[in-house]
């Protein structure tokens, strides 16, 4: 037990500095402090970093396959290979989806799946050639550390072998799902299989020392508890601290509809505008925070640009995951509703690409300026 517990005046204190705060701040603010409150001081971080401005991209998803040797207790998009609902991507339906991206002006795709057991290596790095062969203009995010630390047993080689492989085939940076809960007493109950925290940080450690950047998460919302959030969000904080590599952090809500927790209650509102708070004040050097609006629907993720939040995601067409675990959002949103979103909550909506350059846009058409650029012509 802390001998001098924190007080909500010493942690604004800290805030107001700059200091970074600690284990027992954190768990102060995640149990104790005001919504309001915490809202505030994220806010006032949120600002000091990324002034007025909410980002977002324009992007699409791509689930190759939903068959997957993983049974993960919260997952619903996943299928036994002689579900009906099973499908594997051909090349032709990657140059479809991609193409159709292209249409649509995205930047990015972004491609996460199911670990198919009858599925080689040979056929995943495919999946990122075929893409970026077809269209080299879209930036390919793929690949969570699940995913690569499967590609690893499967080829019996090792991570950083596995990455320069879908490197030379075009991946252009990683997203960051499947961290879950990094504390093994959550970890055990809800992915016990899973590729476990220790893999996971040492795949973005190892992506990072290649030069891929790459996103993080935390899967909030379901058995976890406030100690096991902080530490998860300090594990983070110290590859970041290490690394530089991370971009963004995204912290996802737990959706229970058609899962294996099925019995816990969705999170609140009240508890997506704390997490988004929460993960703005705990890392301190994370450059940007996202509402994914996918999965905290529009009107939370809106609020949620007052509470630590700069990001939106983007406008997302074609996502599968968290609508099989019972999302009611959209599927994609057009770029005039997310303007609408970012200026009603008083910020100024800037188009990004991946790596957080500024898109210039005329229609389907966009081009990025490097900020050294617009530096020299400004």
């Amino acid at each position: 037990m802390t001998i001098n517990p924190p007080t909500i005046r010493d942690i604004e204190a800290k805030v107001q500095t700059g200091e970074r705060l600690t284990f027992d701040d954190g768990i102060f603010l995640d149990e104790r402090a005001d919504l309001f409150t915490l809202g505030r001081l994220a806010n006032l971080v949120r600002e000091r970093k990324n002034g007025n401005a909410a980002y977002y991209n324009t992007n699409i998803h791509l689930n190759p396959t939903n068959v997957c040797v993983y049974r993960c207790r919260f997952c619903a998009f996943r299928a036994d290979l002689r579900d009906e609902k099973a499908y594997a991507f051909t090349d032709e339906m990657l140059r479809e989806r991609i193409l159709e991206g292209r249409s649509q002006g995205a930047t990015e795709i972004h491609v996460v799946g199911g670990l198919h057991h009858q599925k080689s290596f040979d056929w995943y790095v495919n999946v990122v050639r075929v893409l970026h062969e077809t269209c080299p203009e879209i930036h390919v995010k793929a690949w969570t550390p699940v995913e690569i630390h499967w590609f690893s047993y499967l080829t019996k080689k090792p991570y950083d072998w596995v990455l320069q492989q879908m490197l030379d085939a075009g991946l252009g940076s990683m997203p960051g799902g499947g961290a879950e809960i990094f504390h093994p007493e959550v970890r055990d109950q809800i992915c016990e299989h899973k590729a476990d925290s220790s893999s996971w940080i040492d795949i973005h450690r190892t992506a990072h020392g290649l030069g891929l950047r790459s996103n993080a998460t935390m899967l909030y919302g379901h058995v976890e508890q406030a100690r096991h959030r902080i530490d998860h969000l300090l594990q983070l904080r110290a590859l970041q601290d290490e690394t530089g590599g991370f971009q963004t952090f995204i912290p996802l809500a737990f959706h229970p509809e058609n899962t294996k927790l099925d019995h816990i209650p969705k999170p609140t509102g009240m508890m997506d505008l704390r997490m988004v708070a929460l993960s703005r004040l705990m890392l301190d050097n994370f450059d940007h925070i996202k509402a994914y609006w996918i999965m905290l629907g529009e009107k939370i993720a809106q609020v949620a640009l007052g509470f630590g939040a700069d990001d939106l995601d983007g406008t997302v067409v074609h996502e599968l995951i968290y609508h099989d675990a019972g999302a009611k959002t959209p599927e994609g949103l057009t770029v005039a509703h997310i303007h609408r979103l970012i200026r009603e909550a008083g910020r100024d909506p800037i188009e990004r690409d991946t790596l957080y350059r500024r898109v210039y846009r005329d229609g389907a058409h966009w081009s990025v300026t490097a900020p050294r650029e617009t530096a020299a012509t400004t």
